[in-house]
């Protein structure tokens, strides 16, 4: 790339070049992290790529390509080198201090959604929390298209609280979400009953997650994906804990990882607070949404 002459360069001879690169060197998703980070660059989206894609690159455009792509061939995921990942359509900031937002969490979105719909025809106003809130997607998605929600973000980690803060204001719910820094529900009292809990705990079986791609490993918070020896510590306490702090009727949701919502449907029913799991399968057709009301 340095060879020629910068005018020589232009956004698609970029791309081409640094596609083949990329996928030389064993980088996942060598096009999409090309085009990401060249758009970032740029200031603009992916498609404005090819729209625009025989302008020529400066050498301050190339300088500033050259220096993301280098992160990303050590293997740091697109997402935190920009600092950007979209989330239920709308543009959330990410971290290392996070979890990077998974399409696959939407799905949680929905069930959630469904539920808080039903009940809007109920009640004025539904409380809800999200246990394990990270970038804050789910409060603040669900704060948004729900706006009588009343909406509780929980996580253990400070830095994840302030960034979902940031995420709130950016998206005009900060006022709406109460932030409370704790593991998982021992921060709130038993008496503050809720509508909805919601959760995207860790579930990555710890020997799954030491063969995990270095893109995930290397970069990603441990906290927010090692799940203990069968990838269901974090989980197991939570259904234990739940009970006390929904209201009769209240929805418990859980996002799951593959061949556990056989497992977590048994952990629902064996304590006798829940009525039977359903469970939700995502766009891969996996098992990924667990949920169930708690009993009067």
């Amino acid at each position: 790339m340095t060879s020629a002459p910068s005018t020589a360069w232009t956004i698609l001879k970029v791309l081409r070049w640094s596609c083949s690169y990329l996928e030389a060197r064993g980088v996942s998703e060598p096009r999409p992290s090309a085009e990401v980070l060249l758009a970032h660059c740029l200031g603009g989206s992916r498609l404005d790529l090819y729209l625009h894609y025989d302008q020529p690159l400066g050498e301050n455009e190339l300088s500033c390509y050259k220096k993301l792509l280098k992160r990303r061939l050590a293997h740091e995921p697109t997402q935190y080198i920009t600092g950007r990942q979209e989330f239920w359509s709308l543009d959330f900031l990410v971290t290392p201090a996070v979890l990077i937002p998974r399409p696959e969490t939407e799905l949680l979105v929905e069930v959630a959604a469904a539920y808080l719909q039903g009940q809007r025809a109920e009640e004025t106003s539904v409380r809800l929390i999200d246990v394990g809130t990270g970038s804050g997607v789910l409060a603040v998605v669900l704060a948004k298209e729900h706006p009588q929600a009343q909406v509780t973000a929980l996580d253990q980690s400070w830095e994840a609280l302030c960034l979902a803060r940031q995420n709130a204001r950016r998206h005009g719910v900060e006022e709406r979400i109460r932030f409370i820094m704790g593991d998982l529900l021992a921060a709130l009292r038993p008496e503050a009953q809720f509508d909805l809990i919601v959760s995207n705990a860790p579930y990555v079986p710890t020997a799954e997650w030491l063969r995990l791609p270095s893109d995930i490993k290397d970069y990603e918070p441990r906290l927010a994906l090692d799940g203990g020896g069968d990838g269901l510590d974090v989980i197991r306490r939570l259904v234990q804990a739940a009970p006390g702090y929904l209201k009769a009727g209240g929805l418990l949701a859980l996002e799951v990882g593959q061949g556990q919502s056989a497992a977590v449907e048994q952990l629902l029913a064996h304590g006798g607070a829940f009525t039977p799991a359903e469970i939700r399968r995502d766009f891969q057709y996996i098992p990924r949404v667990v949920s169930a009301r708690r009993l009067n």
